[in-house]
């Protein structure tokens, strides 16, 4: 039997390493980055393929093997993946077990908290601004940031994973070495307050990520130190289960 995995999310980590613990089954599992791959690499049963992938090589990949099923573990903010992975499962005539990730943070709890429905409005926001910004949405939408806060450089701290893309990216923005954190999350509070109590944060700008973020801690911390939580507000899901849900799921309708 063999099953098609996306995701390089801290659920794909689980479900690749679940899956590979009971070896009934061959797991391809599509990441897009290096890091997502470091995340299920190194398990028995699992092959990983490197992308993104295109519409053509996602067809190619399932007309190349036999899958049962296809599992969609992306992130909660890849609309689009999720959207291509739906149609690919409907032009192949493939079941697709859909997982989602749970929401545990009530952020309108918090004092200090402003909530934004896209990266841009946050960033337009901050351009009404002053005070140092820790960024902590990725290197994906820090062009946005860029071209919407005419000082930038100075007052943006980026945290992004310590990975050779993501510090080029930065550094071809101009932004300073100095205000670089490369770090592997997610992090305590107490990581958290103290990073934004060294650079003098007056902004933080964080993504609903969910306890595998360590969103819970961002905000613990934001609010500890008094600065102001932009969140950026996760988009509706499509239907799906649990981590475990699927699980079981996989073991009573796949027999894995």
């Amino acid at each position: 039997m063999e099953v098609l995995l996306f995701g390089g999310t801290s659920e794909g980590r689980i479900l690749a390493e679940w899956l590979s613990a009971r070896g009934t089954c061959d797991v391809v599992a599509c990441t897009a980055t290096d890091y997502g791959a470091s995340l299920v690499e190194g398990n028995d049963h699992v092959s990983v393929v490197l992308g993104p992938l295109d519409a053509n090589e996602k067809m190619r990949l399932v007309q190349e093997h036999d899958f049962s099923c296809v599992i969609d573990a992306t992130h909660p903010y890849a609309e689009h993946i999720s959207d291509s992975i739906d149609k690919l499962a409907r032009d192949c005539s493939l079941d697709v077990v859909r997982v989602v990730r749970e929401e545990q943070v009530a952020y309108g709890a918090h004092e200090g908290v402003l909530a934004f429905s896209t990266v841009r409005e946050a960033a337009d926001h901050l351009a009404t601004t002053r005070g140092n910004v820790l960024l902590t949405t990725g290197t994906k939408e820090l062009e946005t940031f860029a071209r919407r806060l005419p000082d930038y450089a100075e007052r943006l701290y980026v945290r992004i994973l310590p990975v050779g893309a993501s510090l080029a990216k930065v550094e071809a923005l101009g932004i300073p070495v100095s205000h670089i954190v490369a770090m592997q999350g997610p992090f305590s509070v107490e990581l958290n307050a103290a990073l934004m109590h060294e650079l003098d944060i007056s902004y933080l700008v964080t993504k609903e990520s969910g306890s595998a973020g360590g969103f819970a801690q961002k905000l613990e911390a934001a609010q500890q130190c008094g600065v102001k939580a932009l969140v950026v507000k996760r988009p509706p899901q499509h239907d799906g289960v649990l981590v475990q849900e699927a699980m079981a799921l996989l073991e009573d309708r796949y027999g894995v």
